[in-house]
């Protein structure tokens, strides 16, 4: 297993977490942004970071018959936990910003599903999530990330989470920011508000 100083050592290097100003795809403001699109795109960087986790999901849910993660973020991160779990892997996408199964996915009724993110701030996509499992009539297993940047005060879920690390990261309503982050102009990232 990776240290939690390794890991954020690993972040640094790939340009995964980032500084600035950033507005999440929750609305909540942030100095620090967390881009595991950069880490996941060294896959020979990230393949150990994958590997813990996916001991981690072993060891917390002994049954599971697919993974489903929501696109953009999730896709790689469920693909690899997928490939190291040796199980069914599917993402569900935003159509007119609800979250749909499409390109023929679906979850067979009564299968036990883990939802599998990259980074949980509020658990908000995923509980988006829980929404079409419910449908399917099938069970919800739990939740895994790489990073869980939640906090008690932010966290929708709660149910716990299975994550790589967890790191602390304050978060800001637009009406309550510190005067440092007033005077950074502002980044959107992640993909909630893409068309």
């Amino acid at each position: 297993m990776l240290s939690h100083k390794k890991s954020l050592n690993i972040l640094k290097k790939t340009k995964a977490l980032l500084d600035g100003h950033f507005v999440l795809s929750s609305g909540l403001h942030s100095s620090k942004y967390v881009q595991c699109a950069k880490l996941l795109s060294y896959p020979h960087i990230a393949k150990n970071i994958c590997l813990s986790l996916s001991k981690k999901i072993k060891k917390n849910h002994k049954k599971i018959d697919i993974i489903l993660s929501p696109a953009m973020g999730g896709i790689i991160i469920g693909y690899e936990i997928g490939r190291l779990l040796k199980k069914e892997t599917i993402f569900c996408e935003r159509i007119n910003g609800i979250f749909k199964l499409r390109r023929g996915f679906t979850i067979r009724k009564k299968s036990r599903v883990l939802i599998v993110e990259d980074v949980i701030t509020t658990g908000k996509s995923s509980l988006e999530c829980v929404n079409l499992i419910n449908k399917s009539k099938a069970k919800l297993v739990g939740f895994a990330c790489i990073i869980d940047r939640s906090s008690k005060k932010s966290l929708k879920i709660k149910k716990k989470i299975t994550s790589h690390m967890k790191i602390k990261i304050e978060t800001y309503k637009k009406n309550n920011l510190p005067i440092k982050l007033k005077n950074i102009p502002i980044t959107k990232p992640g993909s909630r508000h893409l068309k």
